[in-house]
């Protein structure tokens, strides 16, 4: 066998002696540093945009450690796929000052905290270990060698970053946002060490600021790769990605190492920045795994497939393809989010065609029918994003989502009917969310606190239906 492959090699005329010419190397090696960089960029997609989500934060005023804040999302916010069902409270931590505590007091509190990788680290509240009756929360840097405390109302978590993004939700309870706004406030933060220099954080309210928390203006660009080297520069290196680093070290980005690319790998990262993001879009939005439906009636997709960690771990390997699509379009990811069972925190549908398997046009108006009682003990919501933004849909209605506690908390009879459209006729405006012609768009249906039903087939939404 080894004969053959061997005179196969000489008779090929890019070789002689079974040497490469100077041609045929320079073309594998191109071949070979664009394959690396696309695998790269979609590996460390999460990792730049969790790059942004930072930078964002940081552009509106927060300081970590030391000013957080509180917000009611809405279309003024860019950022993947948040809702203003709740109201949110981002908190910016460094534990480059040591392992931090998380004190929330009992209450409808969803908190959940990743690293600059959109690695999960912990959950909190209502779907962490606390289950809402309140605790501290410590958080652990990494390589932390020190004392470490225990006993009841106490849970550890270890961090594989120093920057950790917490993002904590208040469950407005009757609709009273501004209730659940100070519900944010009373999260208390502060050091372990007792002796260490702290000043109390501020609390800043960004609701209706403009915000950009994506990559969205250089993800096609060779800046992705920059961002990436300096967050890689600034962050200790996480064992788990040993050999995602070896493929980015080949393309001359490290840890520790200048970054000084010549202009044939400029041209190379720029093209797999381009093409990866064409393949992540495609694998997003144009899925064909068979797993991805939850009613084989239906046009609905899971938002995210079913794990048992954050992190989209089976058994034997990581599910690389749901990673790139879940992050592709949204942020963070937590073992409560995956979670199928009646107690999960929330549970979400993905919605990007109609009955008839077309893509939702923002130019055509569809009918949404929604069988009543919807099985959730808390509430639930349909929100609408743009494809281009991954973030909710912005026109002069400045509103993306119709929700069971504020549109919708006046529904009678055994269903309603929802309405999407750049125009809506008479008695439909209450229920209608506008989208923009020339434009695509999708939709999250979101269940709070979801029962039985959600999962067992007995309950579904209806699919989107073009209306003539």
């Amino acid at each position: 066998m080894s004969g053959a492959i061997s005179s196969a090699a000489n008779d090929d005329a890019r070789f002689s002696l079974g040497y490469p010419d100077p041609e045929t190397a320079q073309d594998a090696y191109d071949a070979a540093d664009l394959n690396r960089a696309i695998t790269a960029y979609r590996f460390f997609y999460p990792t730049v945009v969790g790059a942004a989500i930072l930078k964002g934060n940081l552009d509106c005023g927060l300081v970590p450690n030391k000013v957080f804040g509180t917000m009611h999302s809405g279309p003024e916010q860019i950022v993947y796929t948040t809702n203003n069902d709740t109201p949110y409270g981002p908190l910016l931590l460094d534990l480059g000052v040591g392992p931090l505590v998380i004190e929330l007091q009992p209450g409808a509190l969803i908190v959940c905290s990743i690293d600059v990788n959109q690695r999960w680290v912990a959950d909190m509240g209502l779907p962490g270990p606390d289950g809402g009756k309140g605790g501290k929360h410590v958080l652990v840097p990494p390589g932390w060698q020190g004392e470490l405390p225990s006993g009841e109302g106490i849970y550890l978590h270890e961090a594989s970053s120093n920057l950790q993004i917490v993002g904590a939700r208040a469950l407005p309870v009757g609709g009273d946002v501004e209730s659940a706004k100070q519900l944010l406030t009373t999260i208390k933060v502060y050091p372990l060490d007792p002796t260490a220099a702290w000043d109390e954080p501020q609390w800043i309210d960004l609701t209706g600021v403009e915000q950009d928390g994506t990559p969205i203006a250089y993800e096609r660009e060779f800046h992705f790769w920059e961002v990436l080297h300096r967050t890689l520069e600034h962050e200790p290196a996480f064992a788990g990605y040993h050999n995602e680093y070896g493929e980015l070290a080949a393309l001359g980005i490290g840890k520790g190492t200048p970054f000084a690319p010549d202009e044939r790998m400029k041209d190379i990262l720029t093209r797999a920045a381009q093409i990866a993001n064409d393949q992540m879009r495609v694998q997003s939005f144009a899925d064909r795994r068979p797993d991805r439906f939850p009613w084989p009636d239906r046009k609905w997709e899971w938002a995210s497939l079913r794990y048992e960690d954050g992190d989209f771990n089976t058994a034997f390997h990581t599910d690389l393809e749901a990673r790139e699509k879940w992050f592709y379009q949204a942020i963070g990811a937590s073992p409560a989010m995956f979670r199928r069972d009646a107690l999960a925190g929330s549970l979400y549908w993905l919605g990007l065609r109609d009955g008839k398997g077309a893509y939702l046009d923002g130019g055509k108006n569809y009918r949404l029918s929604v069988p009543l009682s919807v099985p959730g003990r808390l509430f639930w919501s349909v929100t609408v994003y743009e494809t281009d933004t991954r973030s909710q849909i912005r026109t002069d209605q400045n509103k993306a989502a119709l929700r069971s506690m504020f549109e919708l908390s006046d529904l009678t009879g055994d269903s309603v009917d929802l309405f999407f459209g750049p125009e809506a006729s008479d008695g439909q405006v209450a229920r209608w969310i506008k989208t923009t012609p020339g434009k695509g768009w999708f939709a999250y249906f979101r269940i709070y606190g979801p029962e039985g039903g959600a999962f067992d087939g007995s309950w579904k939404p209806g699919d989107f239906d073009e209306m003539s």
